[in-house]
């Protein structure tokens, strides 16, 4: 059985005659400036990109009649030609079974951008086993609004600051802040044992991986790697926590820590890479620590994504938000 994105439904009791639809879609304002490749998936949820590629080449999609490839950036007020295509019962299931709504706590927002304070546990996206993520929910929360894009990524297991686009502008104009190395990024992460003050700058090139199970796997690697993708970190201490002999635990240092290289796993492979790994992380941690911890409350990984700075999509004001270390993980620290 196969589900019709734009197809005609059968009258009641009559056979699926009528051959489906195609659709014409005009490109708003939110829109503009985006590939074409990246409008079709957008617009054709649950097709596979390769598929989408496929319509794209054979001049099925056209845009004001005439055909167009995959990097062809539509215009405001471009007629889109989408052809009838068809998706799997398991994404029809999934598309009929939408992610919960869910709100999270907002630390800025106004009509170009929207910043919430992401809790650990949660994905900011489907995929890769699971089936819904922040993303998803806030669609779901806010069916009013045209455009929500995620503007970065933090793990699964990494709370903090995450930033959502309003606007298909605000969206590139972030991105490429990102990509540029104009945002500044302050992680605070508590490592195991006592990190040497001195130690300020990680500069390792990494090298992602899959292991046999098929896990992603990240690791430092030689300047000479031509797999491995120059890494940059800053350190600081920001509080030396003593050991708990009564509990079992070592001593800690409580880090600031600054990426300038957005890597997959940079932080918990730089620092785990100078003997000193998060505490909690389950790829790359101290794993009989970790059971100790669980007992002893600590459930999740000590990484949380703590100041933002970025220049406003709009005005290009200098913006910095601060997310506080959530309950679970301030209480795990003595006061200083």
């Amino acid at each position: 059985m196969k589900h019709i994105i734009g197809g005609k439904p059968p009258l009641d009791g009559a056979p699926a005659t009528n051959p489906p639809a195609v659709r014409l879609v005009e490109v708003d304002e939110d829109s503009a400036g985006q590939r074409l490749d990246n409008f079709l998936i957008r617009h054709l949820k649950g097709v596979p990109k390769t598929h989408v590629y496929r319509i794209i080449r054979s001049g099925e999609v056209r845009i004001n009649k005439g055909r167009a490839s995959a990097d062809t950036r539509v215009e405001q007020g471009d007629m889109v030609r989408l052809p009838p295509v068809r998706v799997s019962d398991k994404v029809a299931e999934k598309a009929e079974r939408p992610a919960p709504a869910r709100e999270f706590p907002v630390l800025l927002e106004d009509e170009h951008l929207l910043a919430i304070d992401k809790p650990a546990g949660v994905a900011v996206h489907g995929g890769s086993g699971v089936s819904f993520g922040v993303i998803e929910q806030l669609r779901q929360a806010r069916p009013q609004a045209k455009l929500l894009e995620l503007v970065h990524r933090l793990d699964r297991e990494t709370s903090g600051i995450l930033l959502v686009a309003k606007k298909r502008s605000a969206l590139t104009h972030l991105q490429d802040q990102f990509r540029e190395r104009e945002t500044g990024k302050t992680y605070l992460a508590l490592v195991t044992g006592q990190w040497a003050p001195s130690n300020k700058v990680i500069d390792l090139p990494l090298h992602k991986y899959l292991q046999a199970d098929g896990e992603r796997r990240v690791r430092v690697t030689s300047a000479d790697d031509p797999d491995g993708m120059r890494s940059i970190t800053l350190v600081k201490v920001r509080q030396a926590v003593p050991a708990r002999p009564l509990q079992g635990l070592p001593a800690m240092t409580l880090l600031e820590v600054t990426i300038k290289t957005g890597r997959t796993h940079q932080i918990r492979v730089h620092l785990a890479s100078q003997g000193h790994p998060i505490v909690g992380d389950d790829k790359y941690g101290d794993f009989d620590l970790n059971k100790r911890l669980h007992k002893l409350g600590l459930k999740r990984m000590f990484l949380h994504a703590w100041r933002l700075q970025f220049s406003h999509p709009a005005t290009a004001e200098r913006i910095t938000l601060n997310a506080p270390l959530p309950a679970e993980l301030a209480e795990f620290i003595p006061s200083a």
